[in-house]
């Protein structure tokens, strides 16, 4: 068993959805410093706020693809937390930043804990690395079947984990994510995902819009249970092995909204169009290997989950209001 008590920890994209949630849990674990190393591009230093107060906590705004950098922050580190990425709908729009950040980057992490005796590094892959399902639930034997960027980049990235412990001995477990959603998750912008962006529209009372006829199903994963099983992995002595990190229960996206709607008191029908090719029309993974293995296990209801999401936003809003209302004076 690794232990995380008392050790020096990194997390890439720490100020992001999933990195500060794993950052809270590394604290929680007893991580006598964490270092939350971030362009800032995506995330927030909103999202560290509690995690600051700790005084374990040092922020480096600095950039995966710069590997100097990198290498310096990581002398001393016991463990990495991998989770900076161009997401799934950027890659898409931007192809050549999604390979620079997410090959290129996660090249120089591994490269860096290499040589720097690293314990173990915790990567951050997605269960799109599968594509459209042969099969379901999908388990970790499921064929690569990806058709995106964002998975092709993310595939590279399991291999360069599988060849760093091939060739030098670094000891690595890859996390598939399915569907995060939760907390501090980015709500602006063109990327922001289903959740954040139909509240935004409920909220402000618009229509929403569904791509398809809604039976298309999710594995939504609450962001704190990804953040638990970041720790399990770590602490874990399994290595050079893959989890899918999920629920194992389908969500369609009519009862997402449905949840959503009578937890905001939205009145409005969806309207449909035609799906997105870029989204698989069928999401559920097997949970039992990380179940056996590491011990995880979701414990997050998706009502629950969005329960605390909406409440979260609302505070935000109610925050916010605040300011406004002082800087008016």
């Amino acid at each position: 068993m690794f232990k995380l008590e008392g050790s020096k920890v990194l997390v890439t994209g720490g100020a992001g959805h999933i990195g500060s949630h794993i950052v809270d849990a590394a604290l929680a674990e007893g991580a006598a410093r964490v270092l939350v190393y971030d362009n800032f591009a995506e995330g927030n230093s909103r999202n560290l706020q509690p995690a600051l107060q700790s005084g374990r906590v040092e922020v480096l705004a600095r950039d995966i693809r710069d590997y100097e950098d990198l290498e310096v922050a990581m002398k001393g580190v016991d463990f990495v937390f991998h989770a900076a990425s161009i997401m799934l709908l950027e890659a898409r729009t931007r192809p050549l930043k999604a390979i620079e950040t997410n090959i290129n980057g996660t090249f120089n992490v591994l490269q860096a804990a290499a040589r720097c005796k690293v314990q173990k590094v915790v990567f951050s892959s997605t269960g799109s690395v599968y594509g459209e399902p042969l099969y379901l639930p999908m388990d970790e034997n499921h064929a690569y079947n990806n058709e995106t960027i964002y998975g092709a980049t993310k595939i590279a990235g399991e291999q360069f984990c599988r060849n760093f412990h091939r060739e030098h001995g670094l000891a690595f477990v890859a996390l598939r994510y399915f569907n995060v959603y939760g907390p501090r998750q980015h709500t602006q912008g063109a990327y922001a995902q289903i959740v954040p962006r139909w509240y935004d529209l409920m909220s402000n009372r618009q229509p929403i819009t569904i791509f398809g006829d809604g039976s298309q199903t999710m594995d939504m994963t609450f962001v704190q249970d990804v953040a638990r099983a970041n720790i399990l992995a770590a602490k874990s002595p399994a290595t050079a092995d893959f989890f899918n990190v999920g629920t194992g229960t389908a969500t369609s996206a009519l009862q997402v909204f449905r949840h959503m709607k009578e937890l905001i008191d939205y009145h409005l029908s969806p309207a449909f169009e035609e799906r997105d090719v870029n989204l698989v029309k069928r999401r559920q993974c097997s949970i039992e290997k990380a179940e056996r293995i590491l011990g995880f296990k979701s414990e997050i209801a998706v009502k629950d989950g969005l329960q605390t999401y909406v409440e979260w936003r609302e505070h935000i809003a109610v925050g916010e209001s605040l300011v406004m209302a002082a800087d008016a004076r």
